[in-house]
């Protein structure tokens, strides 16, 4: 795939390519770090970690700070959040040292790396139940003013500090901004997750006439991530739905287990080994 056509799989409107994608060996870092996204995406967790690894040792510092996110990204995905914060740590040295030469339209700049690391930290402390050090983090990197995808990212990591303190109500208005943000944006991977997010937000609010739309969000959201074969997404959203659906709770827990199954086989060793260790992710 061209580096355009990968730009709008990893934050565009296309659907994400079947199969695995395969950078050839003359592509850029840009593009192998897009297919990277790309590959974490699906839960090819492994391909997408040796694109990684390559671009954190032989590309330019702000092309190893994003790589270095993504793959601190794909790590907490499976529930490796001490991992992940080493690796988002590393990415925000190499990232404060940036200088501002530009603005790139998905923010793969400056300003979007540092805002990617210190997003990433903040979800790794909330993660490791370090409440008041992600809300700082959240902080720094809103403000960064690094775009649209800083901008849902940071509706989701504040709709879930929100949750983490008990503050279900006050979690509904970032998980809208998400969703608002993806959709302008036209970024459909985006828009996926944010409407997972504020499905959950709104379920944990128990505003009861808010009920039916937050099981309506969450179901057409697995329906999305099945159609995308967004795996990373819906083993979690399925297993979700299963607590709102208890007359057909079994089936989308078969159907969870299944996709993590398959993800857990496409991830490399480190990565399995980070699932099996951790609590958030089940046997």
């Amino acid at each position: 795939m061209q580096e355009h056509s990968l730009r709008t799989a990893a934050f565009g409107g296309d659907p994400l390519p079947a199969g695995p994608v395969v950078p050839p060996p003359s592509a850029t870092p840009v593009a192998r770090l897009l297919a990277a996204i790309v590959l974490g995406a699906q839960g090819r967790y492994a391909a997408a970690a040796t694109l990684l690894a390559g671009l954190g040792k032989e590309a330019s510092p702000l092309v190893a700070s994003l790589a270095g996110s993504t793959l601190a990204s794909h790590r907490r995905q499976l529930g490796g959040h001490v991992r992940a914060r080493a690796l988002d740590g590393e990415a925000f040295a190499l990232a404060v040292a940036l200088p501002d030469t530009g603005r790139d339209p998905d923010g793969l700049d400056a300003a979007g790396a540092r805002a990617d690391a210190l997003l990433g930290l903040a979800a790794d402390n909330l993660a490791l139940g370090r409440l008041g050090a992600a809300r700082r983090l959240l902080a720094r990197a809103r403000a960064q003013d690094a775009g649209w995808r800083a901008t849902v990212r940071s509706g989701w990591v504040g709709a879930e500090i929100e949750l983490a303190a008990g503050r279900a109500g006050e979690a509904v208005a970032p998980a809208r901004r998400a969703v608002e943000a993806a959709r302008e944006r036209g970024a459909r991977r985006h828009e996926i997750k944010s409407g997972i997010v504020l499905g959950v937000t709104l379920v944990a609010a128990g505003d009861p006439g808010e009920r039916d739309n937050a099981r309506d969000l969450l179901e057409n959201a697995l329906a999305d991530t099945e159609k995308s074969e967004l795996h990373s997404l819906s083993w979690v959203v399925a297993g979700v739905v299963a607590d709102l659906r208890a007359g057909h709770a079994e089936k989308y827990r078969f159907r969870a287990a299944e996709v993590l199954h398959a993800v857990l086989r496409r991830a490399d060793p480190c990565g399995r080994r980070i699932a099996r260790e951790s609590p958030w992710v089940p046997p």
